[in-house]
């Protein structure tokens, strides 16, 4: 028996970074139950390890973590895997005023009631998109030339 919907959802490799075990566990099994192979990280120092070791279609990361926060993150793998697809999770969004813009992700999605249902979107928007590489932004290329010139 054949899967109608794999066609229009292609199944990627995806990294979930949370310190909040409950939200890494509720999102893992949404997206292992759609097919994708899933991995998870408690810490982000851990995820960008874990980045040097295997490839990811997709990194989901919440924003508000201890020692290193969803943005530091984003832009750190940034520099490691520029064209590595980022989805950023947070309560602060609208507070913060966080967007792609700013953060460095591809998508930004507030958590809320309808979280899962745009994560799910998300996943299956990016991993249809051309691959393409997005640029480490203008503040951490500035940073990697301060550090060259040293």
């Amino acid at each position: 028996m054949t899967n109608s919907s794999s066609s229009q959802n292609p199944c990627g490799r995806i990294l979930l970074v949370d310190d909040n075990s409950m939200g890494l566990a509720a999102r893992r099994s949404v997206l292992e139950e759609l097919g994708h192979k899933v991995v998870t990280s408690g810490a982000p120092q851990d995820a960008l390890e874990l980045c040097v070791k295997q490839r990811f279609d997709v990194v989901v990361t919440d924003y508000k973590m201890p020692k290193m926060n969803g943005v530091e993150f984003i832009t750190r793998l940034r520099k490691q895997h520029p064209a590595t697809l980022v989805i950023l999770i947070s309560g602060f969004t609208d507070t913060l005023g966080l967007n792609e813009s700013n953060t460095g992700a591809d998508v930004v999605l507030q958590k809320s009631s309808h979280e899962v249902t745009q994560l799910i979107r998300a996943v299956n928007r990016l991993l249809r998109k051309p691959p393409s590489k997005k640029p480490v932004t203008a503040q951490a290329s500035a940073k990697v030339e301060k550090r060259k010139s040293r």
